[in-house]
């Protein structure tokens, strides 16, 4: 009895240090000057979390996208350039985290994949129209309506 009691303990104390380790990782970022929040901000929105597929990096609220919005933060003030921390990103998790992957030989289609479906539903469109064939008029009684 006395060894669940503990283990009860045990468990319900770790989910206390892990909600206050989530905590203090939700402080907000503090820029130097106007420039460093404004390049900060630019590229987060470029880049995309890699938990909410659907969110930006600058959008998200996953403790994730937090650690890796310090992240960037971080490799900004080590001097990396935009294109640089676009790399280190890509590299640890993919393309997936860009939104505007670079135009490649593997990426042409997912580029000209949009527009190739467009030019095929026009031209089905248009194979269906020329298809049909024009509807005979009813003949002219001379009545007026």
């Amino acid at each position: 009895m006395r060894l669940l009691l503990a283990l009860l303990l045990c468990i319900a104390s770790c989910s206390v240090f892990a909600q206050a380790n989530q905590e203090a990782d939700a402080t907000p970022l503090q820029f130097r000057d106007a420039a460093e929040e404004t390049r900060f901000h630019a590229l987060a929105s470029e880049l995309r979390c890699v938990m909410c597929q659907n969110q930006s990096l600058a959008d998200s609220n996953a403790l994730i996208a937090l650690q890796l919005r310090r992240e960037v933060l971080e490799l900004m003030r080590d001097g990396r350039s935009d294109g640089e921390i676009e790399d280190y990103l890509v590299q640890r998790y993919g393309e997936f985290v860009l939104y505007q992957p670079k135009v490649e030989g593997r990426t042409w289609l997912l580029w000209l994949g949009p527009a190739l479906l467009l030019l095929a539903g026009a031209g089905v469109v248009v194979a269906i129209v020329r298809r049909r064939k024009p509807q005979a008029l009813p003949a002219d009684d001379g009545q007026e309506w």
